[in-house]
């Protein structure tokens, strides 16, 4: 049924763009009264569209979700627009505290300062404002410390689809 293909489609892309944020596959299909499978393909043909007609706009998958993006090459124009939000600075105090947490997660601010050998507060608050960094749940101990993973604002910031990408592309 190409219609209702098309009509599809129409539907994800609306969702995508009004979300403005990455919906889980499985979401979409709830949306879209289907299963699984069946938006993955709507989406996959939409990225290679987007692609083919070298579109403003790309569509992305990170960790089973997607998400409409601004086509890297029409940024620019898109970065004259005020920003609401201010620039994340990544100083080299936050780039080793995000590095630990990318490493070690999840992991709790005592490892993270066991291992710089300083009070990691200002770091750790200053991610979780930036959204690179979010909080996993609770250790099952003393005090049941709260512990730190990396967030879908992480794989954004750095233009990943998943965590394994990062971990192959960076030297250990």
């Amino acid at each position: 049924m190409p219609g209702l293909r098309l009509e599809h489609e129409k539907i994800l892309e609306a969702v995508l763009f009004a979300s403005g944020d990455s919906i889980p596959a499985a979401r979409l299909a709830e949306i879209i009264g289907c299963d699984v499978p069946a938006p993955r393909n709507l989406l996959a043909h939409m990225a290679e569209q987007y692609a083919a007609e070298d579109a403003g706009i790309q569509l992305i998958e990170m960790e089973d979700a997607f998400q409409l993006c601004t086509n890297p090459a029409y940024y620019m124009y898109v970065q004259k627009l005020p920003q609401h939000l201010p620039h994340k600075m990544l100083t080299s105090t936050l780039l080793e505290t995000l590095s630990i947490v990318v490493y070690k997660q999840p992991v709790t601010k005592s490892v993270i300062e066991e291992i710089r050998g300083v009070n990691a507060d200002h770091a750790v608050n200053k991610l979780l404002e930036y959204g690179l960094i979010v909080e996993k749940g609770r250790l099952d101990a003393p005090g049941r410390p709260i512990l730190l993973g990396t967030s879908e604002d992480f794989l954004r910031y750095f233009g990943l689809h998943n965590l394994d990408e990062f971990y192959k592309a960076a030297p250990i």
